[in-house]
């Protein structure tokens, strides 16, 4: 199959809901008031609570002293309003005070719900609290300001989970685990290694990507004192940072005003912070968020009313809907204005649809200009959504504004996610190259590129280079090194080595946007396992000694991020500047080089020879003229290399970059 490993991924780690029919229809006569304020409104006089269920008969309002345990010390009920909304002022300062919801539909109350809005949740998020949201800035937060990037490919992405970087024994943490942790500087490891932030800063990497730190489910925030481990790819409330990340999740002030730490941190450093977002589905349907409120509406069904699955977790969302996209576009701007986030990053992009997708990239753009969005260019699974309205890779082209993940270039490296045995051109498989050269030029039209020898794409699917993701590991999956090992058991760990070095350094000379997994620059390993959603600390921490062991590999992979952020040859800005300034000279088995030419983008090199050799054994290679040595096995020369004629021998499983000034 082409797409993507979720496929394999939700399968074996999301909790599946039972397929049940929905016993409400109709939802194109719901009156839909797109328009209308559905959040808390706080001031020290009064509160104002809102909520839209057009199917409801009674709504209240119940108070509560603790995020978790005793009886409301008030109820309420909200009024009714036009076109399905419900709303209530209450008079006094109810700063740290908490609520739920509770709809009546059919002569039956349901369950109590934090509302899909709630911006503010206690232990484990199953309410709500009124909360003075400027008392979570930390001081200067209104002059905080994130990395100005034009586009995409400047960024160097690394992506992360909040617990895997700090929670080994040997990471110097104070803070394991937590948000406040993955910016805690001055941290060292084995030998005196920096670890955790300081090693993030040390690599150069422009933003990290946070794997889901909203409140997710399947941790329990009481008892974090025990060993517990989630991707957080189950969303329970869309808007609040997860408690298991803070140094309290009882208060629910704590964990939204360490996330802005966080965040202010990183910015002050020049980082730029993305937010892996999961709108494609809730952590369940029968008592989530969403049916508390209107039940049935913001999930897609089958004609048959079963609930449809694209996401492969039991249901999907249904972006198209006036409310969920609202909902939608709302959400992002919030946390782009309150937690000043860079980018996002849209799990399973795939099962949403093309104009809201639109509508979140120009509204962010409105909010921040620099502020980018990329997503997974697929589903898990078939969807009532038509095809030619679902935000997947190949109508990227629909949507000028955002990015998506290019798996032509991950598999065409190390070889499929599905498959252990798979091999890519690193690891010597055959007619692998021009999946290779589809991912250099970022899944433009290009003509030297034959399309149809491309593993996942007959076509090109971007307009620009930037709109292409170019990785080739990530939380999913065999880790980089894993897959290696995993597919090339004969190999040893010199050619295992070279491999992965060669992998990453396509990657990072390509003109797509760079995506780093954590971890990667040190071998990073998860004893085999290609889906540790729930495994423990033992399979998905990094390891602090694997810096000291492969401490070459971390040179290396430093030094590309290097290469990579002072020529901007390797990130065009344009598909017209790639297809003018970019010639491929040599495509046989094992081999690709190509020529970068005129100072492309304006950079200082005129001319820029690169050579990738994924042949077991050292290639003699014609040059033509004279050329210096950038890159040439280990050795980098940012500056002056060595000047070569006539030709050059290139390392077997190795990169050669080369250059004329003028």
């Amino acid at each position: 199959m082409k797409y993507k490993l979720i496929i394999l991924l939700t399968t074996s780690f999301m909790i599946s809901c039972s397929q049940k029919k929905t016993e409400y229809t109709g939802y194109e006569e719901y009156p839909t008031p797109v328009l209308s304020n559905l959040w808390l409104h706080y001031s020290k006089e009064d509160t104002e609570f809102k909520l839209w269920s057009p199917l409801a008969e009674k709504v209240q309002l119940n108070l509560y002293e603790k995020g978790e345990g005793g009886k409301a010390f008030d109820t309420q009920q909200l009024n009714a309003g036009q076109d399905g909304l419900w709303e209530r002022r209450v008079e006094g300062d109810l700063h740290g005070t908490y609520y739920t919801y509770q709809v009546q539909i059919a002569g039956k109350w349901l369950a109590e719900t934090p509302g899909i809005y709630a911006q503010a949740v206690g232990v484990n998020g199953i309410r709500a609290m009124v909360l003075d949201l400027e008392s979570t800035n930390p001081p200067g937060w209104n002059n905080d300001k994130g990395p100005d990037i034009k586009h995409t490919n400047e960024a160097i992405i690394y992506e992360l989970h909040v617990r895997d970087i700090t929670i080994h024994p040997e990471s110097g943490s104070s803070k394991p685990g937590t948000f406040l942790g993955l910016v805690e500087e001055g941290t060292t490891g084995p030998g005196g290694i920096t670890t955790g932030f300081d090693h993030i800063k040390e690599m150069g990497i422009t933003h990290v990507h946070l794997l889901p730190s909203f409140d997710f489910s399947y941790i329990d925030e009481t008892k974090l004192d025990s060993a517990q481990f989630n991707w957080g790819y189950m969303p329970r409330n869309y808007h609040v940072p997860d408690g298991s990340f803070s140094t309290d999740p009882w208060n629910a002030e704590v964990r939204i005003r360490e996330f802005k730490e966080m965040v202010q941190i990183f910015h002050k450093y020049g980082l730029g912070v993305i937010l892996d977002v999961v709108y494609n589905h809730s952590d369940n349907v029968e008592n989530s968020n969403f049916n508390l409120e209107v039940p049935g509406y913001y999930y897609r069904t089958w004609e048959n009313g079963n609930l449809s699955n694209a996401s492969g977790c039991g249901n999907e969302t249904a972006s198209e809907r006036a409310m969920m996209r609202k909902f939608m576009l709302e959400s992002v701007a919030y946390w782009a204005k309150e937690y000043h986030v860079d980018g996002f990053r849209f799990d399973l992009m795939g099962v949403h649809d093309i104009s809201t997708m639109n509508e979140i990239a120009k509204t962010l753009k409105e909010i921040n200009p620099t502020i980018f969005v990329y997503g997974e260019g697929w589903s898990a699974g078939d969807s009532p959504l038509p095809f030619e309205q679902r935000a997947v890779k190949q109508h990227i082209p629909e949507m000028p504004q955002i990015t998506a993940f290019s798996d032509e270039i991950r598999d065409g490296l190390k070889g499929s996610v599905f498959d252990d045995k798979s091999t890519g051109f690193v690891s010597g498989a055959a007619n692998t190259e021009e999946s290779i050269k589809f991912g250099v030029v970022g899944g433009i039209q290009h003509p030297q590129i034959d399309y149809k020898a491309v593993n996942y794409s007959d076509a090109p699917w971007t307009n620009e280079p930037w709109q292409a993701i170019s990785y080739v590991s990530c939380h999913d999956n065999h880790t980089l090194y894993d897959k290696l090992r995993v597919s090339r058991p004969d190999a040893s760990e010199e050619e295992v080595i070279a491999m992965d070095k060669l992998a990453q350094a396509v990657v990072m000379t390509s003109q797509g946007t760079a995506f780093i997994h954590a971890g990667a620059e040190m071998l990073r390993t998860k004893k085999g396992e290609h889906n540790s959603y729930n495994l423990p600390d033992s399979i998905n921490q990094i390891d602090w000694k694997w810096k000291v062991l492969n401490s070459n590999v971390v040179e290396y992979y430093k030094n590309l991020i290097s290469l990579r952020k002072q020529h901007p040859a390797f990130r065009m800005n344009s598909g017209r500047e790639v297809v003018d300034n970019i010639a491929f000279k040599t495509t046989e088995n094992g081999l690709v080089s190509y020529q970068i030419s005129n100072h492309a983008n304006g950079d200082k090199w005129k001319n820029i020879y690169v050579i990738y050799n994924a042949k077991t054994t050292p290639v003699s290679y014609k040059l033509d003229g004279e050329w210096q040595f950038a890159v040439y096995g280990d050795d980098f020369h940012f500056d002056k290399g060595k000047n070569v004629i006539g030709s050059i021998d290139i390392p077997a499983i190795s990169m050669a970059i080369l250059f004329q000034e003028n």
